[in-house]
């Protein structure tokens, strides 16, 4: 009796298993193989290195990338950066864009095989000469003089907010907000700041207004603060994309930036507008 409930019992025991694996069988996996490059050769300045797949999503995690996101990935190659986005976290949008048409065309059947070229597209283009400046999140994976060069162009042409996700190469002077080491490798995440820089008036209901100026370098900001020719006490600026926090007169003011106008978070008794910048 002994033996024969073992058998019935170990049943049960693999029966979730089973419907476990059965589950994983049937989502879309993409494959990708180093074979098909090795004969390759594109005759580019820049050779084709592959993200390994753990540091693929890590970046995705790291950027928060989720169905609404419209995500493109610069010197996309293969396609793993944004096939892992549409298939493993809902993507609806993504753009690739490559400068080796033969990864282009690798990139799109195998966006093909997945079910998602419908949501991915790949494009033969220079990067520079490519307008992706609407994204939600820019992924990566180019040399330190790209990222350099694209540095000012995410700043200046990009919304506050959008998440910028670097592997293994950072921008220079622009400390990033967070980073990581997948086995040895480093991988960065920036949030695109809002562009505060500059002179603002900060009005008050029932109190004096509020010459502020704000310095900006990057994501950091420093602030002075006066009112009726006398200086005020200001605290640490705080800039998360398009929002801002900071203190005078002993106060937290929190708002979200528009462009030459912060507009409070909290309350309605005071706003901001720039004079200049």
């Amino acid at each position: 009796m002994t033996a024969s409930r073992r058998p019935r019992a170990f049943a049960r025991l693999c029966a979730p298993l089973a419907l476990l694996i059965a589950f994983f069988a049937c989502l879309p996996v993409v494959a990708y193989e180093t074979k098909p490059f090795e004969d390759h050769d594109p005759k580019l300045d820049v050779d084709f290195t592959p993200t390994p797949m753990d540091a693929v999503r890590r970046m995705l995690d790291m950027a928060g990338v989720g169905p609404d996101d419209y995500v493109v990935d610069l010197g996309s190659g293969d396609g793993r950066i944004l096939l892992t986005a549409a298939t493993e976290y809902g993507v609806e949008r993504a753009l690739g864009v490559e400068i080796d048409p033969w990864l282009v065309d690798y990139a799109a059947d195998k966006a093909t095989a997945a079910g998602v070229a419908q949501r991915v597209r790949f494009v033969h283009a220079d990067l520079f000469e490519t307008d992706f400046f609407d994204a939600d999140v820019l992924t990566m994976y180019l040399l330190p003089e790209l990222n350099l060069r694209l540095r000012p162009l995410i700043l200046s042409q990009m919304k506050p907010g959008t998440r910028i996700v670097s592997h293994s190469f950072d921008m220079g002077e622009w400390t990033p907000d967070a980073k990581d080491h997948v086995h040895l490798r480093d991988v960065y995440l920036w949030i695109v700041p809002a562009r505060v820089g500059g002179r603002w008036r900060l009005e008050r209901e029932g109190l004096a207004p509020v010459d502020l100026e704000f310095e900006q370098r990057f994501q950091r900001v420093t602030a002075r603060a006066s009112a009726n020719g006398q200086a005020l006490d200001t605290g640490a600026v705080e800039l998360d994309g398009a929002e801002i926090s900071f203190r005078v007169d002993g106060r937290r003011y929190h708002g979200h930036v528009d462009t030459d106008t912060i507009r409070p978070l909290e309350g309605a008794d005071w706003s901001a507008r720039r004079l200049r910048r």
